[in-house]
């Protein structure tokens, strides 16, 4: 087995008073809630009248409705037949109802199946059968409600929620997710993005992105339950819609990925939008040009922007890039968030600052839900084998060279898809960029490139001529494929390169 290298915490940014290391190496915070339950229940009692949910052109909850509410779901969950540790599948449209679910079946002591609402008949069956869910809350099919019941008794080490990975390497993996896991990546969130722990009721985020994945669940609408904020939910994305409800909703918490921010900062509605509410502007699931970092901090000057990188495996965070870095190491993820340790698995004992980054912690999850086999070949001694390839730097930041299953291999020379994607989104006029190989019989790959634009006056040619400044030439697209479509992306925001690989069609080779 590859020797583990730890990477240093010497230059790291992100404050580590309050984290205990067990006897296993793994980093847990101190002082967290005793479970979601009891994190809710104190904004319940404390602040009942402040606004918890907002649901964009729907109903309005404060934390008393919230709590009233949930705890019928749960009753109704328990008369049903419901018992603690069954599962609960959640297929709601994002919204009001989807959040009563959610916090529904955890009140009655149950697991939350958060299912893909994109998801085909036939993968939700799957999703059905793997979960093992009892109760399916499909669009259609009223909440459950009954008198009210809460299950107090829960506690960190209670599976919360089943998240499915996106499934783009073969069928969706469950990802047992711990009431600690859920309440861990809500202090990571607050330490790294510098949230003051008074915010209180001010705390105004809005989720743009689905519910169903970690970033809108558990870094924005539980984010927001941690002070007794508002998650503000569009059940829908609308791009003017999204630039509106930033001043009309007081939001100072933004979360995205980059290619809709790129969309929000260019459409016309977005002129009239008072930026100087916001304070926190995230984005993280794809590779971001430094020009639309810098356009993010000019266009919100009163903000810190900040990176942010994880899996559904990690219950969203695992690594942020801070504010003072964003512009000129904008390639990077950053530094480990507070509760993670993280270390590289080399591929050459003489360059042990390249390999796949692999990471433990209390957010993390132990294995896969009755996947025996994935498990143990994903969570070996202790440590998350992540499938991501990593470069860090003498200071700790982590920059990921590629997907394991994505380096492209050019006549023996291996070349990074995200490395060439990176050069083609920073020249102007390309939105999004997807790299992927294409077979070719005397070097085995070459380098083709799909790239959505919306300018029709695109010249390929000078695409390629200023990537070629940026990157080795043996790296450079031989192949390109101009749309005028957004790529498909998976709900966490990344691009899916098997619908790519499949759709796309290429003509002659530029050189």
């Amino acid at each position: 087995m590859t020797p583990i290298v730890p990477i240093s915490r010497e230059h790291n940014p992100f404050p580590i008073d309050g984290v205990t290391v067990d006897e296993s190496g793994v980093p847990h915070f101190d002082d967290l809630p005793a479970s979601l339950v009891a994190m809710l229940a104190e904004h319940a009692d404390q602040r009942p009248d402040a606004e918890a949910i907002v649901e964009l052109g729907g109903e309005r909850l404060t934390y008393r409705q919230l709590w009233d509410r949930a705890a019928r779901v749960a009753g109704g969950l328990r008369a049903g037949g419901v018992s603690r540790g069954d599962r609960v599948a959640l297929r709601y449209a994002a919204g009001v109802d989807w959040v009563l679910g959610f916090w529904g079946t955890i009140f009655a002591g149950a697991i939350v199946v958060a299912v893909n609402t994109r998801s085909s008949e036939t993968e939700v069956e799957f999703l059905l059968s793997d979960s093992g869910a009892i109760v399916d809350l499909a669009p259609g099919i009223p909440l459950p409600d009954a008198d009210p019941f809460v299950d107090e008794s829960l506690g960190h080490s209670d599976i919360a929620a089943l998240f499915y990975t996106s499934g783009t390497t073969g069928r969706p993996k469950g990802v047992p997710t711990t009431h600690e896991a859920f309440l861990t990546n809500t202090a990571n969130v607050s330490r790294c993005f510098a949230i003051p722990s008074d915010i209180g009721s001010a705390m105004r985020t809005l989720i743009c992105v689905p519910l169903f994945h970690v970033t809108g669940c558990n870094s924005q609408m539980l984010v927001a339950a941690l002070y007794g904020g508002t998650a503000v939910i569009m059940p829908t994305l609308d791009v003017a819609a999204l630039a509106n409800s930033i001043g009309a909703e007081r939001i100072n918490f933004m979360v995205t990925v980059p290619a809709i921010y790129a969309l929000l900062l260019r459409h016309p509605a977005f002129a009239e939008v008072d930026t100087s509410i916001v304070h926190w502007v995230s984005y993280g699931g794809a590779p971001i040009a430094p020009t639309l970092v810098e356009a993010l901090k000019e266009a919100f000057p009163k903000a810190r922007v900040a990176n942010g990188y994880g899996m559904t495996e990690t219950a969203s965070l695992m690594t942020v890039l801070p504010h003072e870095d964003a512009v000129d190491h904008a390639d990077s993820v950053g530094y480990a968030v507070p509760s993670v340790e993280l270390g590289v698995a080399p591929f050459d004992d003489d360059e042990p600052s390249l390999g796949e980054l692999v990471a433990r912690g209390g957010n993390i999850t132990g294995g896969y839900w009755q996947r025996p086999d994935a498990s143990a070949d994903t969570f070996i001694d202790g440590w998350l084998h992540t499938g991501d390839v990593v470069r860090v730097d003498d200071f700790g930041r982590i920059t990921i060279v590629d997907r394991t299953k994505d380096i492209i291999n050019r006549g023996g020379e291996n070349v990074s898809s995200i490395e060439v994607e990176a050069a083609l989104m920073a020249v102007p006029g390309v939105l999004e960029a997807a790299v992927i190989a294409v077979p070719d019989e005397v070097l085995g790959e070459k380098v083709g490139a799909v790239v959505y634009t919306d300018d029709a006056n695109l010249d390929v040619n000078e695409v390629i001529a200023q990537v070629a400044e940026k990157i080795a030439d043996f790296k450079v697209p031989q192949y390109v494929s101009v749309i005028s479509e957004p790529l498909p992306r998976n709900p966490g925001g990344k691009i899916v390169k098997g619908q790519v690989r499949d759709a796309v069609r290429w003509g002659e080779p530029l050189r």
